[in-house]
């Protein structure tokens, strides 16, 4: 959406109409009476002011286009793309090829938007210490705070004890063994 002599990004849809706030520090667009996009006032002249946030959606489908965009290119320039988001993609890219290694990172740049950046910064430095170089890997540490509020509270030691009554040895399987070899025998 162009504001005096800027471009600055929305998540709205090509020619949606849509309010502009110009405040001394900050330009926000407002659409149905919701803040849809705030972005950083910048005074200088023609510049494209773009959130990756914002591209995400497009990018999902065409994800060959998010390498090479301006958003993504922003973002590192202001040092939102730190280098833990750069070696978890590419240990993405190699896991699961290009494609779908770029799509399942703008999938958890898509997890950022709920949860936060900087918890997703987290999770994902987690997971590489970790040696977890899967995107599920990040989503589970995303949630895992949310995870251990709800854990329900550990049995009593009295009760555990009680429980040992019913513990039962493993059946041997041998028995059955002999039955494949025998099923084996009779389709040759």
């Amino acid at each position: 959406m162009q504001v005096k002599t800027n471009f600055y990004s929305t998540p709205l849809a090509v020619g949606t109409q849509a309010r502009v706030r110009v405040l001394p520090s900050a330009v926000e667009i407002v659409h149905q009476g919701q803040v849809v996009a705030r972005h950083t006032r910048c005074y200088e002249r023609r510049r494209q002011i773009l959130d990756l946030e914002h591209y995400l959606d497009v990018l999902g489908r065409k994800p060959g286009a998010f390498a090479g965009s301006k958003p993504l290119q922003q973002w590192r320039e202001e040092g939102r793309w730190t280098a833990a988001y750069d070696e978890f993609w590419k240990a993405l890219q190699q896991r699961n090829g290009v494609q779908m290694g770029t799509r399942l990172m703008i999938e958890l740049l898509q997890a950022g938007r709920q949860y936060g950046y900087e918890k997703l910064t987290q999770a994902l430095t987690q997971a590489l210490a970790l040696g977890a170089q899967e995107a599920a890997a990040v989503h589970y540490l995303l949630k895992a705070e949310s995870l251990q509020q709800a854990q329900i509270a550990r049995l009593p030691a009295e009760l555990v004890s009680r429980l040992e009554y019913y513990e039962r040895p493993q059946p041997c399987l041998f028995s059955y063994d002999g039955l494949l070899t025998m099923v084996v025998e009779v389709v040759q």
